[in-house]
């Protein structure tokens, strides 16, 4: 009984521990999209969401299904590095569901010289993929 007690204490400690790597991988995920939103790349940007048609993207205008359709909005309202602007996150808080699941909620603010910023708050549900973290579901308003 005593092993067993044990063996499922070790579990949990190692459980705890990764918490922190995962957290760290996913806002490695969500860092590298900015850096690439700011040198305006969006199609580097779209690396950080799964590229499959169950990609969900949630916004005013709906859901939009699939990685090229989200990619094609993206496009569409920012065609160039004027309408990109700069891009900044804020009051992340990223919680680690389980070791292939985290969800994500924050601020998002898009800086402009020349119009007023735009922004929102947003929530992600992050899955790790075929060992890489991506967004599966973005809902952002």
């Amino acid at each position: 009984m005593m092993k067993g007690l044990l063996f499922v204490l070790l579990l949990l400690a190692i459980d705890i521990n990764a918490q922190p790597i995962e957290m760290t991988q996913v806002r490695a995920v969500l860092d590298q999209q900015v850096s690439d939103w700011n040198n305006g790349d969006i199609p580097s940007f779209m690396k950080g969401y799964w590229n499959n048609d169950s990609l969900r993207f949630i916004g005013k205008r709906g859901i939009t299904y699939g990685w090229q359709p989200v990619l094609d909005n993206y496009l569409k309202s920012y065609p160039n590095k004027s309408a990109i602007g700069v891009l900044e996150f804020k009051e992340l808080n990223i919680d680690v569901l389980a070791k292939d699941a985290a969800f994500v909620t924050g601020n998002w603010t898009i800086n402009y010289v020349d119009k007023d910023n735009a922004g929102g708050w947003f929530s992600l549900l992050f899955r790790k993929i075929e060992g890489k973290w991506v967004i599966v579901v973005d809902h952002t308003s």
